[in-house]
C-alpha cells in the first residue's frame, strides 16, 4: 500500500491548542498577560529542562499544557465500511491570463468518499499556576465555555464531512498539591480532562468528468446564444452522431474544419454496441469485435481518457441513461472495460414476504437438475427457478423440494421462491405478475435481471444499435 498521511489527528490537536490559546490573567499591577500554551505534559524531564537543569530556578508559570491520554475506537458510531458517498463538484471557470474567475462553469469532478472510522480522543489540559488568584482567573474563563461541550471545526473544506466535532469536559482535578506541602510544590497544577469524537478518513477518489449534455438536435446544427450576435464566435455547435449517439459542445472556431466531424459521424453508421456484464465490444455489420476501439476512436476530435471518458446507454424502459467509465482492455483491443455507476442502474424491485421485504435473490437454479439442500437453507434463501417444480396432479413430488411436513411444493418456471425454515413459499408468481417490470440482482454473481411479463432477461446487457448509445469524452 502506498504511504498516506494526512495529519488528521494532528489537526484535531492543533484545534485543541488553538482553543486554549489567548487566555489572559491580570497580574498584581492589573496588567493583562497572555498565558502560553504548549503541547506535552510537564514530566520530570521536561520540568528539569524548563528550569535549565537547576533546582534553584522555578519553571515558568502560569502556562497550559495539552497532551493525549487515550485514543479508542468508538463501536457505537461505526457504520457500513463499504459505503461510498458521491459528490459532484463544478468549479467556476478561471481566466489564467486575466487572473480572475469568470461567470461560467469550469471543470467538473466527482468525489467518492469512503466511510471514515470513528474514534474517541481523550486529552488532558494541565493549568500551571503559582498562586490561587491565577488559577481562579484561568479556570473561570475556561469553564464558562463548556456547558458541557464546545464545537470545533478542523478544516473549512466543503467536502470534508468529518470537519465538525465537539469537545466535552469530562472531569476536573482541582489541584495536584497534597497536604502537607513540600519544597517541590512551587507550582500548582489543575488538570481538566476532555474527550472528543473524531474520525480517521481514508483517501477520497477524485474523478474529472467530461462535458455532459442532453441536447438532441440535428448534425452540425448551429445554436446562437440568446441576446448575442448570431455570428459571434462564442456561438456553440452541438456535435451529434446520427440519431443522437454522441454529442459535444465546441465553439464555432474549433469546428471550422468539419472533416474530422464527418469521419467521426460516419464511424457510428451501422455500428452497434454489445454489452456483456462489465465489457463492451463494437458490432460492425454483424461482426462482433471486428473493429478495435483504437481504430474506432481515431476519427474523433477527443481521445479516450481512462476513468474520464464514459459510455451512456439509452433504454426505453428506464428514464435515465446508464453510465459507466471506460478503458480499453490492454489484452484485447476490441473490448473496453466498464466501471458502471451503480447510481444510474435500474433499481431492484422490492418483493414482499412474511419474512420481510427484499429486492435481491440468492441463487438461480434449474430445479430439475439442482438439489436446494446442496446450497444450504440457512438465512431463508430466495431462489429464481429456471423450471417448474411438481404438479398439482402428482401424488408424490420431488423429495428435494418437499416441505418439512412432507407435503409437496408446486411452483412454475420464472417464479421466485423462499424457504422460511419449514416450507417453501412463492414470493413472486410469474404467471400472475402484477408489476410492470421487475428488477432483481443475483447476490451470488452480482448480475441484474428484469422480468418483462414473460421471461427473465439481463436488465441492460445485450446489443445497443446506433442511436441507443453514445460516448462522453
Amino acid at each position: 500500500m502506498d504511504h498516506f498521511y494526512d495529519g488528521q489527528v494532528r489537526r484535531y490537536l492543533t484545534q485543541l491548542v488553538r482553543m486554549f490559546s489567548g487566555f489572559k490573567y491580570a497580574d498584581s499591577k492589573s496588567q493583562l498577560v497572555t498565558v502560553p500554551v504548549m503541547y506535552g505534559d510537564i514530566t520530570r524531564q521536561v520540568g528539569s529542562i524548563l528550569r535549565d537543569n537547576s533546582d534553584n530556578k522555578i519553571p515558568s508559570a502560569p502556562r497550559m499544557g495539552i497532551y493525549v491520554t487515550g485514543l479508542e475506537m468508538d463501536r457505537n458510531r461505526t457504520s457500513d465500511s463499504s459505503y461510498v458517498s458521491k459528490v459532484n463538484i463544478r468549479e467556476r471557470a478561471y481566466d489564467q491570463s486575466g487572473n480572475e474567475y469568470l461567470n461560467e462553469s469550469g471543470k467538473n469532478y466527482t468525489v467518492e468518499r469512503l466511510m471514515p472510522t470513528p474514534y474517541n480522543l481523550t486529552v488532558n489540559v494541565d493549568i500551571w499556576t503559582t498562586n490561587t488568584n491565577q488559577k481562579l482567573q484561568l479556570i473561570e474563563q475556561i469553564l464558562m465555555l463548556f456547558n458541557p461541550s464546545l464545537e470545533i471545526q478542523t478544516t473549512d473544506n466543503y467536502l470534508d464531512w468529518t470537519s465538525l466535532s465537539v469537545v466535552n469536559l469530562d472531569s476536573i482535578n482541582w489541584s495536584s498539591r497534597s497536604i502537607p506541602q513540600g519544597t517541590d510544590t512551587e507550582i500548582d497544577v489543575s488538570t481538566l480532562t476532555f474527550s472528543t469524537p473524531i474520525y480517521i478518513s481514508p483517501p477520497a477518489k477524485v474523478k474529472r468528468l467530461g462535458v455532459i449534455t442532453d441536447v438532441v438536435t440535428q448534425i452540425f446544427q448551429e445554436i446562437p446564444v440568446e441576446g448575442l450576435d448570431a455570428e459571434a464566435n462564442i456561438r456553440t455547435k452541438i456535435y451529434v452522431a446520427p440519431t443522437g449517439s454522441l454529442e459535444r459542445e465546441r465553439t464555432t472556431s474549433e469546428w471550422q474544419n468539419s472533416t474530422a466531424l464527418d469521419v467521426a459521424a460516419s464511424s457510428y453508421q451501422n455500428t452497434s454496441l454489445l454489452i456483456i456484464n462489465n465489457t463492451a465490444k463494437l458490432v460492425t455489420r454483424g461482426v462482433v469485435g471486428g473493429k478495435s476501439w483504437d481504430e474506432f476512436l481515431i476519427a474523433f476530435p477527443d481521445k479516450l481518457q481512462p476513468g474520464i471518458t464514459s459510455i451512456r446507454l439509452l433504454r426505453s424502459d428506464w428514464q435515465y441513461d446508464i453510465i459507466g467509465k471506460i478503458a480499453v482492455n490492454p489484452t484485447d483491443e476490441t473490448e473496453v472495460i466498464i466501471d458502471w455507476d451503480e447510481d444510474t442502474l435500474p433499481t431492484d424491485t422490492v418483493i414482499p414476504s412474511s419474512l420481510g421485504n427484499r429486492s435481491k435473490i440468492d441463487y438461480i437454479i434449474d430445479p430439475t437438475k439442482s438439489n436446494p439442500q446442496d446450497l444450504g437453507l440457512s438465512g431463508n434463501p430466495r431462489i429464481l427457478l429456471l423450471g417448474s417444480i411438481g404438479d398439482t396432479i402428482n401424488s408424490d413430488g420431488a423429495d428435494a423440494w418437499k416441505n418439512l411436513d412432507n407435503t409437496d411444493f408446486v411452483a412454475s418456471e420464472n417464479d421466485i421462491v423462499e424457504w422460511d425454515g419449514a416450507s417453501w413459499n412463492i414470493v413472486f408468481d410469474a404467471d400472475s405478475n402484477s408489476y410492470d417490470t421487475v428488477y432483481t440482482t443475483n447476490l451470488n454473481t452480482g448480475v441484474q435481471y428484469k422480468f418483462d411479463s414473460s421471461e427473465w432477461i439481463l436488465s441492460f446487457e445485450g446489443e445497443y444499435p446506433n442511436g441507443a448509445w453514445r460516448l462522453d469524452f
